[in-house]
């Protein structure tokens, strides 16, 4: 199989090949072999066949999973008792396969952490990184509570975003349809009315007429090249190259790229507190929430790893890196003072996510008046180009 493997060359620049190998791994491998410092491996021909397989798989529970597990722990229960009162109560069957699964491996002797981690689809890194942590503590109660917090802070940011965008959809949606409506069906009625009048037309109106005209002639033909073309977008955003190329030009936009940065940089700090917060070593939990960067962030981040191990402090190697902010520098600095590394970090995403949900309410205000006029012009255009002759022909009457 076909990998993309991106990484940085011995001159610290970002760099992406293809290299056949028959797992991720050995493709890794392979990179290393070449000289690059591996950040990401994927497989670019098997997109499409991967969000089908996802699109037929359900979500484990995660969330809900940690609550309950919290609240029979906390009234006394053991981990195994817990854990198979979950599994007698749950109704779904992809759940109880996960939690029998884990169960079982409890019962041959194995820990938490490694039957968690054997059942990786549900329980991502992270989560199993904190678990194994909070076993050599002893602190599962307190790396539930903590995992639990962290999750609702995702949580709660990603549903803003989603929900900012969700009236802007239906409103190009429904003025899309309106828009297709008057221009496949409307028109072409009206195309037969002023041909029979004979009357000359203004160029607007007369393009839109042979629009019409066009559309009832040649209708089969434009219905199938809309829906080949339709087919090929789809195609095109299921191959990693073109959602990377997507991505790109993204983040090159003033302001969308700008906070594209900072939702990320407020994740990664996140993540990285709550692995900190747990008693994982800064580099180890580094390497853990790497994957949640963009691939440039992650080139990023490999340099400044590298600064770190050379004896730079995380301020300064964050600084050099354009990994920070102003504000996430100063609270890096209090937390090197303090030793507080961790709840430093959450300090940081909690201002910037702060700052998100403002610039996102400014947004979506901004945004959706702008949209609804820019639809009103294009269908009260439509509608009065249509019109135009029958008002030249009222006042002709007059």
């Amino acid at each position: 199989m076909i990998y993309k493997v991106q990484g940085l060359d011995s001159g610290g620049r970002f760099v992406s090949v293809e290299l056949v190998a028959p797992t991720p791994k050995e493709a890794e491998q392979l990179g290393s072999e070449r000289g690059l410092q591996v950040l990401k491996v994927t497989s670019p021909r098997s997109d499409w066949a991967g969000a089908l397989t996802r699109m037929g798989t359900s979500k484990f529970p995660l969330l809900l999973f940690n609550q309950e597990l919290l609240a029979l722990l906390e009234a006394g229960l053991s981990i195994v008792e817990a854990l198979e009162t979950l599994l007698e109560k749950e109704a779904r069957a992809e759940t109880r396969h996960v939690l029998k699964a884990v169960v079982t491996r409890l019962h041959e002797g194995q820990s938490l952490s490694a039957s968690l981690e054997s059942q990786g689809a549900a329980f991502p890194a992270l989560y199993v990184a904190a678990i194994r942590s909070s076993e050599r503590s002893g602190s599962l109660v307190e790396s539930l509570t903590r995992y639990i917090g962290y999750q609702m802070q995702v949580d709660q940011m990603r549903k803003k975003i989603i929900a900012a965008s969700i009236y802007p959809a239906l409103l190009m949606l429904v003025g899309g349809l309106v828009v297709m409506f008057l221009l496949i069906y409307v028109i072409p009625k009206f195309s037969h009315i002023y041909a029979d009048t004979g009357r000359e037309l203004p160029m607007a109106s007369w393009l839109l007429m042979k629009w019409g005209e066009m559309i009832e002639s040649h209708g089969g033909m434009l219905t199938s090249i809309f829906l080949g073309g339709l087919a090929l977008a789809v195609y095109a955003l299921s191959r990693s190259d073109v959602r990377g190329w997507l991505r790109e030009l993204l983040w090159r936009l003033p302001f969308i790229g700008d906070r594209m940065r900072i939702y990320q940089l407020s994740r990664f700090y996140r993540s990285l507190g709550m692995l900190v917060s747990a008693g994982i070593p800064l580099m180890p939990a580094m390497d853990q929430v790497s994957g949640l960067l963009d691939v440039r962030l992650q080139a990023r981040l490999a340099v400044a790893k590298n600064h770190i191990r050379e004896g730079q402090s995380l301020s300064q190697s964050m600084e050099s890196s354009g990994l920070s902010t102003p504000v996430a520098l100063r609270l890096l600095r209090v937390g090197e003072r303090t030793g507080q590394m961790g709840g430093m970090m959450n300090r940081i995403a909690d201002f910037h996510e702060e700052e998100l949900n403002r610039w996102i309410d400014w947004a979506s205000r901004l945004f959706e008046p702008l949209l609804m006029t820019f639809i009103g012009v294009v269908i009260g255009a439509i509608v009065v180009l249509m019109y135009i002759p029958i008002f030249e022909l009222a006042g002709s009457i007059q």
